[in-house]
């Protein structure tokens, strides 16, 4: 499978943007450890349409126009990620849940560090919010985009939470 993939400039940093024709498979960091997320060497190209639409939506949500996403997932991982990843999608904008929540969740109650693990590997930053999960003691815990990058992120969530109230 081809993968492709842009750069984005946003408000936590350069984004690596990567899509297969299927639908958005990542969003790196900046200075994201590249054994995080392995998906081999993706081809550039700024022109491909789910790039495109990725980009306009995190625009808009950066820009305080968007609190969902309407986008193709392609996740690649293994069931139990999968199975993770698609509860991160339940959280609701500008809310939280800690791993143990998401452990019981998914009918795994003794697994939150295996979700602490699948959630670290989450490859599609943002779109799918493992910034919304946080320590049991409400602790902002690990995150690929550094922990500054992971306040700024519940923070303009919350604000506009609040604005919207």
């Amino acid at each position: 499978m081809t993968f492709f993939y842009k750069m984005m400039k946003s408000p936590v940093g350069e984004l690596k943007l990567i899509a297969s024709d299927k639908g958005l498979t990542a969003i790196l960091w900046e200075n994201d450890d590249p054994k995080r997320v392995r998906i081999g060497t993706p081809v550039e190209d700024s022109r491909h349409p789910v790039l495109k639409r990725v980009e306009r939506q995190l625009q808009e949500y950066f820009a305080g126009n968007r609190t969902a996403f309407d986008l193709n997932l392609d996740f690649i991982g293994t069931e139990f990620q999968k199975k993770v990843w698609n509860a991160l999608l339940a959280i609701p904008f500008g809310q939280t849940r800690s791993y143990a929540q998401i452990a019981n969740e998914i009918g795994a109650p003794r697994a939150a560090r295996a979700v602490g693990a699948a959630n670290g590997k989450n490859p599609i930053s943002i779109v799918t919010p493992c910034h919304r999960v946080i320590g049991s003691n409400g602790n902002l815990t690990g995150f690929a985009g550094g922990l500054d990058a992971k306040q700024y992120l519940l923070s303009h969530e919350r604000g506009l939470e609040r604005a919207a109230a």
